[in-house]
């Protein structure tokens, strides 16, 4: 079975998708199955920031309890504005070390302070493209507040892109030799595009859209001919909706909807904290899971398992293993025996290994630290090193020890003073490649 075989028979789920727009708020609801998608109901909450949270709060949980949605969590698609959008590319880096070096480059990617941002990441497909979403965390906090008031649970706070990329995967693979997609917006146009050069190019720009074609087409490196198509024809196609539903002004809330529903996300970013999370929990399928495997295995032990008919048999072996019990308990005191004595060969060896490295942390101190600096004080622990004392320029002492190879993160401990010998310092730094 194909990839895309094996996605469209897990398309089971129903979702809830919000798009935040500057002025109004379009909430779509969507059912999933395998022959297709199906547009429960659409909602549109004009001016919502000028509202009452709870009066339009009340609107909103109407409509999920006539849909039978009242459980469902939400996926929010934060305002694009609002959100900073980069990719960088992180060759050989595995995706269990993704999330530290994907904390290792934000400080280069994040346009506000790292106290104010709020981010995540993830791999596209399986190219070494990393995709990243930063935020406010006060533009963060201000909608999770706004939300909260108006009774609504959130699962998730992302943005267009992610939404978009995991919809067009949900029933097929996307188009090899690429694609660019349109979306209208007010006075601004939604443009999503991939290509075998570049997995992905989303923004929402302000131009004609003959401009934003040219512009996307020049990004994706795709052949200047090619056309772009609007982006609710490249999503997959609900096979029923309402008759007020209009795919082309709700392309992103659908999206956000699709994405939320599906048991697979090719794409997923959370700009919320993990803490606040909210979920129409999965769970409830579990007992019929377990019923209908439980009935499989009887099945299967009927029709497999013989009766027991040699009573004889069972009692012989059962004595032969009263038998050996003995020899059997004395193999396991002897492997426990042995394992004792590893363990603590292990701990010696540990032990040896730490005195080298404090050796080696004190050799590297004593070169770094030369004349005219010099020491009145110098703790160490397995991790970090606390050093005071005086030099004429203490200044240069952070970046000396940063670069080289047994300390990093160094930091006063204290402001700078002058002393008799020149300035006093207290610094702390810590040990690289050192185990507890």
């Amino acid at each position: 079975m194909s990839t895309s075989g094996f996605r469209k028979w897990l398309a089971f789920g129903m979702g809830v998708g919000i798009e935040m727009g500057r002025a109004d708020l379009i909430v779509t609801v969507v059912r999933l199955r395998p022959s297709g998608t199906r547009v429960l109901g659409e909602l549109t909450i004009p001016r919502f920031r000028e509202q009452p949270a709870a009066e339009w709060g009340e609107n909103y949980a109407s409509f999920l309890e006539k849909l039978g949605a009242r459980h469902l969590a939400a996926t929010i698609l934060l305002p694009r504005d609002e959100v900073t959008v980069r990719q960088v590319l992180l060759p050989g880096v595995s995706d269990k070390d993704l999330a530290s070096a994907i904390r290792f480059e934000i400080d280069s990617l994040n346009p506000y302070s790292e106290e104010e941002a709020a981010y995540d990441g993830a791999r596209i497909g399986k190219t070494s493209s990393i995709l990243i979403g930063i935020t406010r965390r006060s533009s963060l906090e201000r909608y999770t507040a706004l939300l909260s008031q108006a009774g609504v649970k959130v699962a998730s706070f992302t943005f267009s892109a992610p939404a978009i990329y995991s919809a067009l995967r949900l029933y097929s693979d996307t188009p090899a030799d690429g694609l660019v997609a349109l979306g209208q917006d007010g006075d601004e146009i939604e443009v999503y595009g991939e290509s075998p050069t570049r997995p992905m190019f989303s923004a929402r720009l302000d131009e004609p859209a003959d401009r934003v074609r040219t512009l996307a087409v020049s990004e994706l490196r795709l052949p200047p001919e090619t056309e772009a198509s609007a982006l609710h024809l490249e999503l997959p196609q609900p096979v029923a909706a309402p008759e007020n539903y209009d795919p082309a002004r709700s392309s992103l809330s659908y999206a956000a909807a699709v994405s939320s529903a599906s048991v697979l996300h090719p794409l997923s970013l959370n700009l919320l904290p993990p803490d606040q999370r909210r979920s129409a929990s999965r769970l409830r399928y579990v007992p019929t899971a377990v019923l209908g495997s439980v009935a499989l295995l009887l099945a299967i032990t009927v029709l497999a398992y013989p009766k027991y008919s040699d009573n004889r048999y069972l009692e012989l072996l059962q004595a032969q293993i009263r038998a050996l019990d003995p020899l059997a308990r004395k193999a396991a005191e002897t492997e426990r025996q042995t394992v004792a004595a590893r363990n603590r060969a292990q701990t010696l060896d540990t032990f040896r290994q730490h005195t080298r490295e404090d050796l080696d942390a004190l050799n590297d101190l004593t070169h770094l630290l030369a004349l005219p600096a010099w020491l009145n004080s110098l703790q160490l622990t397995r991790t970090s090193v606390n050093i005071a004392g005086q030099t004429d320029q203490a200044a240069a002492l952070i970046k000396l020890l940063d670069g080289s190879r047994h300390f990093q993160g160094s930091s006063f401990a204290l402001p700078l003073q002058k002393g008799t010998g020149g300035e006093v310092f207290s610094i702390r730094t810590t040990r690289k490649g050192v185990g507890p």
